[in-house]
C-alpha cells in the first residue's frame, strides 16, 4: 500500500495544506511545495492491541504502536522572499487508535473508521533552511518546537480523522463523538508530606509550600499553593472529559513551590476503568516515589444522560442557585458540532451599518482592503463566562469547519449559548445567534441538528450546527454493607538519595470516612525507585528459597554488553514476588538455568532497546521496543511497563514511562523517549531501565520485574544501536565465577 499512500500524502500536501498555509498569513501568499516525496521506507506497525472488555459490541477498538523513520524530500519555497526550505527526514513514534464503527451486516462490514492519537506522539522533523523561513516578517515568533506542537496536537484526541467506507453512513454523526463520561475530581487534602524548605544553609529543616498538578489526557489542572504546611487542605474540585477510558489514567503530581525550581513531593496514577466500575471513590492514597505522604481524593464517575428526569435532583445536589448561573459545579454537558455556514455577507456595511465599529472601518480603509472581498470567517461561542473559538477559514463566504466543542453547564434552565460569526480580516461581525439551553431540554433526545438563521446578517445567511445537552448523573452502585475499598498504592524501599525507608502501613478509608483509622503495620520490601506494594506475609518456604536461588544463580549468568556496575542500594525482586505463581515460576527458571537447559538466558527475561544521540537536536533518543520471557505475577501473566531514568538524575521530571501492556509476558511497546543532553555529557551518564508490573488499580500484584543499567560511554552513540539486554535483579552485569 505504501506507494499509494505516498500518492495520497502528496495530494494532501498540494490540495489541502498548501492553500491553507497561503491563506494563514499574508506573508505566505506565494508559498508552494516544489517537491513532495515521503521516501521508500514504509510506516511500521510494531504491535496491535484489541480491546474486548468495556467496549460497545457495535465497534472494534484497535491501538496500533506505530513507528515511522523516513528519509523524505519535501521542498517548499516562498517566491516573494526568495526563500527555500524543506524537510529531509521525519520520525513519528506513538500509539494510534483506530475505531471501526458502526459494524454492519453487509460488505465491507464496517461503516467507517476513525483515527487519532490518544496522547501527543513523539515527532522529530529534520529541517533544512528552517532559519531562512523563520526570518520572514510575521513568522519570527515561531520556533521548531511550536511548529512540532501544532502538528502533533492536530493529530491528538479530541481531534480525529473520520473516513466513511459506505455511502449510507452519516459522516456528521461519526464526527459528533459523545464523551464516555465526566470525571469529577475532589482534590481534598494531604498528610505527612516531606519538608523540602531548609534554613541556615540546610541545617534546619522547614516545611513545604505544596500544590498539585492533575492530568487527564490533554486536560491539565493546577491547584492553589498552601504556604508552609505539610498537611495542606485544598478542597478544590475539577471536572474532566473522558473520551477513551481504555488506556487513559488520572495522573497527579505534588510539588513544593520554590523561587527557583519546585521540589517533587509525590505522585499517583489511577486507572479510569476502575473509577468507572466503582462510580465513587473516597480514599486516602499513599503517594508514589517518596518516603512518606498521603493524598485524600474523592472521585466521581458521571454518566451522560440524554433526558432531564434527574436534572432537578442534580441541580439541588450542586446547589445551582439563581445567582450562580456561571459558577460552581456542572449539572450538564453541552456538546456542539460546528459544521458550516452559507451565504455569509461579503460586505457587512450593506446589511447593517451599525455592526462595524468606526475604528474597524477606518483600519480597513487605511489598509486599502476591499470591503466586498470574501471574508475570513471564524465562529466565537460562549456560555456564561466560558468562551471558545473555531479555526479561521480563509477567503470564503461558504466556510466548512467540521469542529467539535464542549461546554460544562452549571444550570441549563438559566443559561444561553451565544454564537457570533466574525470576519478575522476586517474585525467585524457577520452575524450572531442566541439559543436558550432550555430549548434543548424540550427537544427529542435533548439534541438539535439544523441550519440556524443568523441575526444581523444577510437575508439567507445560515449556520449549520448540531448541539446536544447531556445531564451529568452519578449512578449509585448497590454494594454489600461491608464493602470497602482497599486501593493498594506502591511504596519504595529505597529513596532517591539511596537511603532505606521505614515503611508505614497503607491508610485507606471507605467512602464517607475521614481515613483516621490505620491498618496494622506490615513489613514491606518495595521495588526500586518506584514504590513497591504492601505485601501479605509470605509463606515461610516460598520467599527465602526464591531469594536464595536468585542470589545463587546471579553469579552464573553470562555477561551482557552494555551493562555497567553502579554501587547503590538495590531492591530484591524475589521479595516483590509474593504470589505463589510468580514464586514457582521464578524457582523453576532458576533450576533450569542451573541445570544448563536455558544456558545464556536471563531468568528474569530480556528487553530490546534502540539507543542513539541526535547531535542536531542535542538529545538522547531511546526507543523501548519490547520485552520477552518476563516473570508472571498471576495466571493471566503480568501487566508490564518500562520506566527510564538518565542517571544520576532521578527527579520526577527526568522520568520517562511507557504505557502499561496488560496480561502478557512478551509486551510490545515501541515507544520513543528523549532526554535533552549534549553528547559529551551523555557519555558520562548511565541509562537506568526498569521493567515493572503495574497490576490493576485495586491490585496487590505490583513490583519490579527486572532492571538493566546501560553505560553510554560509547563512540557508536551517534550512529545508534538496537540490542536485547538481559534483565537482572539490580541491573548490574552478572560476574562469571570460575
Amino acid at each position: 500500500m505504501w506507494p499509494f499512500i505516498c500518492q495520497f500524502v502528496e495530494k494532501l500536501f498540494r490540495e489541502t495544506i498548501e492553500p491553507a498555509v497561503r491563506g494563514a498569513n499574508t506573508h505566505l501568499s506565494t508559498f508552494s511545495f516544489t517537491k513532495v516525496d515521503v521516501g521508500q521506507q514504509p510506516l511500521r506497525v510494531n504491535g496491535v492491541k484489541v480491546y474486548t472488555e468495556n467496549v460497545d459490541k457495535r465497534q472494534i477498538i484497535l491501538d496500533l504502536q506505530i513507528s515511522f523513520v523516513g528519509n523524505c524530500e519535501i521542498d517548499l519555497e516562498i517566491k516573494r522572499y526568495f526563500c527555500r526550505a524543506g524537510v529531509k527526514s521525519i520520525q513519528i513514534h506513538g500509539t494510534m487508535r483506530v475505531i471501526l464503527e458502526p459494524l454492519i451486516g453487509d460488505m465491507p462490514l464496517v461503516g467507517a473508521l476513525s483515527i487519532f492519537f490518544l496522547r501527543k506522539p513523539l515527532l522529530e522533523i529534520n529541517w533544512t533552511g528552517l532559519t531562512n523561513l523563520l526570518d520572514i516578517p510575521g513568522l519570527n515568533g515561531l520556533s521548531d518546537t511550536i511548529i512540532l506542537d501544532i502538528i502533533s496536537n492536530y493529530l491528538v484526541l479530541p481531534n480525529r480523522i473520520t473516513v466513511p467506507l459506505v455511502s449510507e453512513v452519516q459522516i456528521a454523526q461519526l464526527r459528533f463523538p459523545i464523551p464516555k463520561g465526566v470525571l469529577r475530581i475532589h482534590f481534598i487534602e494531604a498528610q505527612d508530606l516531606q519538608g523540602k524548605d531548609t534554613y541556615l544553609k540546610g541545617l534546619v529543616k522547614g516545611k513545604s509550600d505544596p500544590y498539585g498538578i492533575i492530568r487527564v489526557g490533554n486536560q491539565i489542572f493546577q491547584s492553589k499553593v498552601i504556604k508552609e504546611n505539610l498537611s495542606p487542605k485544598w478542597n478544590e474540585v475539577y471536572e474532566a472529559l473522558v473520551y477513551e477510558h481504555p488506556g487513559q489514567e488520572l495522573e497527579i503530581e505534588l510539588f513544593d513551590e520554590d523561587p527557583d525550581k519546585d521540589d517533587f513531593l509525590g505522585s499517583l496514577m489511577i486507572d479510569l476503568i476502575e473509577v468507572e466500575k466503582e462510580r465513587l471513590l473516597d480514599e486516602w492514597f499513599t503517594l508514589d516515589e517518596v518516603p512518606r505522604g498521603k493524598l485524600h481524593l474523592k472521585l466521581e464517575w458521571l454518566t451522560l444522560v440524554p433526558d432531564a428526569v434527574n436534572l432537578d435532583k442534580v441541580l439541588m445536589d450542586i446547589r445551582a442557585d439563581k445567582d450562580q448561573a456561571n459558577d460552581g459545579l456542572s449539572s450538564a454537558l453541552l456538546i456542539l458540532y460546528l459544521d458550516s455556514a452559507r451565504n455569509l455577507p461579503n460586505n457587512p456595511l450593506d446589511f447593517n451599518p451599525g455592526v462595524l465599529k468606526k475604528a474597524a472601518v477606518q483600519r480597513a480603509l487605511k489598509s486599502g482592503k476591499k470591503m466586498n472581498s470574501n471574508p475570513n470567517p471564524l465562529v466565537q461561542m460562549s456560555v456564561g463566562h466560558k468562551a471558545q473559538e473555531s479555526k479561521i477559514r480563509y477567503k470564503t463566504s461558504e466556510p466548512v469547519w467540521e469542529e467539535n466543542f464542549t461546554f460544562f453547564i452549571h444550570n441549563p434552565k438559566r443559561q444561553d449559548l451565544e454564537v457570533e460569526v466574525k470576519d478575522e480580516q476586517h474585525q467585524c461581525s457577520l452575524g450572531s445567534l442566541r439559543i436558550p439551553l432550555s430549548q434543548l431540554l424540550a427537544s427529542d433526545d435533548m439534541t438539535i441538528n439544523q441550519r440556524f438563521q443568523l441575526s444581523n446578517s444577510g437575508p439567507n445567511s445560515t449556520l449549520k450546527m448540531k448541539i446536544a445537552l447531556r445531564v451529568l448523573h452519578l449512578e449509585k452502585q448497590e454494594r454489600p454493607p461491608d464493602h470497602q475499598h482497599s486501593a493498594q498504592v506502591k511504596r519504595p524501599s529505597v529513596s532517591k538519595e539511596g537511603r532505606k525507608i521505614p515503611v508505614k502501613s497503607q491508610v485507606s478509608a471507605s467512602p464517607g470516612t475521614s481515613g483516621s483509622s490505620t491498618a496494622p503495620s506490615t513489613p514491606v520490601t518495595g521495588g526500586g525507585d518506584r514504590p513497591g506494594v504492601e505485601e501479605k506475609t509470605q509463606p515461610p518456604e516460598a520467599s527465602p528459597v526464591a531469594q536464595r536461588d536468585l542470589g545463587r544463580s546471579s553469579s552464573s549468568l553470562l555477561a551482557s554488553p552494555g551493562h555497567v556496575s553502579v554501587k547503590e542500594p538495590t531492591p530484591s525482586i524475589a521479595s516483590d514476588i509474593s504470589l505463589p505463581i510468580a514464586t514457582q515460576e521464578l524457582r523453576q527458571r532458576l533450576r533450569q538455568l542451573e541445570n544448563g537447559t536455558t544456558l545464556g538466558q536471563s531468568p528474569l527475561g530480556q528487553i530490546q532497546l534502540t539507543i542513539r544521540h541526535s547531535s542536531q537536536r542535542n538529545k538522547l533518543i531511546v526507543v523501548v521496543h519490547s520485552c520477552r520471557n518476563l516473570i508472571a505475577f498471576s495466571e493471566d501473566g503480568s501487566d508490564p511497563y518500562v520506566r527510564l531514568y538518565l542517571l544520576p538524575d532521578k527527579r520526577r521530571s527526568g522520568r520517562r514511562k511507557t504505557h502499561v501492556s496488560k496480561k502478557t509476558l512478551n509486551p510490545v511497546f515501541d515507544q520513543s523517549f528523549d532526554f535533552s543532553v549534549s553528547l559529551p555529557e551523555v557519555q558520562r551518564r548511565t541509562l537506568d531501565v526498569a521493567v515493572k508490573n503495574s497490576g490493576g488499580f485495586l491490585s496487590k500484584d505490583k513490583g519490579l520485574l527486572g532492571k538493566v543499567l546501560v553505560a553510554l560511554a560509547s563512540e557508536e552513540l551517534t550512529k545508534g544501536w538496537t540490542q536485547w539486554y538481559d534483565l537482572t535483579e539490580d541491573g548490574v552485569r552478572p560476574q562469571l565465577v570460575t
